[in-house]
């Protein structure tokens, strides 16, 4: 059983234009449960790029909360477009559990089809080693490191804001008010 003050990490991209290569912000917010913001932590990953897991697992490792943090929860498995992220190796980085939660069940054909159409057939396999898209609620999550029923309980006391973990919904606020000039979006 999970304290309500769990510690926890959220993570998000930042909004960016598909047709510029560069780097794009991600934002990762600690979180006690889905109450109490302790700290924000950032990096920038290549759009489209291969570099978002050691880019992130560095970003977590180098944190002052990292002994204390239970859990990774990232806004889906794609930061700066497909630069598609290996949870498994995110996992294995930080010895952390890895959550990636999506509002919708993915269309996982459409998005292999689109990776080998743009020639990017290398990233398939994370996005197959990630193992099932599983209903949890209202929302769609893929877990490493963790049980089903862990990553659940997890969901229940970070989720008070919104059907998204509060950590992820203040990373996604942060990193478009920064881009953008105000946040935008779903949240």
């Amino acid at each position: 059983m999970y304290k309500k003050e769990v510690r926890v990490i959220g993570i998000d991209d930042s909004p960016f234009d598909k047709r510029v290569k560069g780097d794009t912000l991600v934002i990762g917010t600690i979180f006690r449960g889905g109450s109490s913001l302790d700290g924000i932590v950032s990096t920038k990953v290549r759009v489209d790029g291969n570099n978002s897991t050691e880019k992130i697992s560095a970003m977590v490792e180098r944190s002052k909360w990292k002994p204390q943090l239970q859990c990774i929860f990232l806004d889906g498995i794609g930061f700066g477009g497909f630069n598609v992220i290996d949870i498994n190796e995110l996992h294995k980085k930080t010895s952390l559990p890895v959550i990636v939660v999506v509002r919708r069940m993915p269309d996982k054909d459409n998005i292999i089809k689109t990776l080998r159409k743009i020639g990017m057939e290398d990233k398939i396999r994370f996005i197959e080693e990630a193992g099932e898209v599983k209903k949890a609620g209202r929302i769609y999550i893929q877990h490493v490191g963790i049980t089903f029923s862990r990553a659940k309980e997890l969901l229940k006391i970070c989720c008070t804001h919104s059907l998204i973990p509060e950590p992820i919904r203040v990373s996604h606020i942060i990193a478009s008010g920064v881009k953008l000039g105000e946040s935008k979006g779903r949240v």
